[in-house]
């Protein structure tokens, strides 16, 4: 996954900390960067931190992929039940663009190829 952040006006700001939390665990990764994510039924949530700038907060909705689908289609149910268990049956966005101040939820149902995903600002709470 590709995380950036910006400023209000759009402006990216470059190295702010930020940590990826889903069931699995954490990672950290420095915003402008892409980090391994290891996928999960559950959401992933998004902190970044950077001094001169209030914080940024996500969440990017876990999705099944297309490979649960085919499971289910060819294997009976029993491939896809493996797969949800290990959660590799679903798919967070690949591109995110956090605000700094704001709290948004990207779903990657709404992704475009070669472009950020468009995320949903809400009231606080990712």
């Amino acid at each position: 996954m590709k995380v950036e952040t910006k400023m209000a006006g759009g402006e990216l700001v470059s190295g702010a900390e930020c940590k990826l939390t889903n069931d699995y665990g954490s990672i950290n990764v420095k915003s402008g960067d892409t980090a391994p994510v290891r996928r999960s039924s559950k959401d992933l949530d998004i902190v970044c931190k950077h001094p001169t700038n209030p914080e940024a907060t996500a969440r990017a909705i876990s999705r099944a992929n297309g490979g649960m689908y085919g499971n289910i289609l060819l294997g009976g149910g029993i491939g896809a039940l493996i797969d949800h268990n290990k959660g590799t049956a679903y798919t967070y966005p690949t591109w995110v663009q956090l605000v700094f101040g704001k709290s948004t939820v990207f779903d990657r149902s709404a992704e475009k190829e070669g472009q950020p995903t468009p995320g949903v600002e809400t009231n606080g709470q990712p």
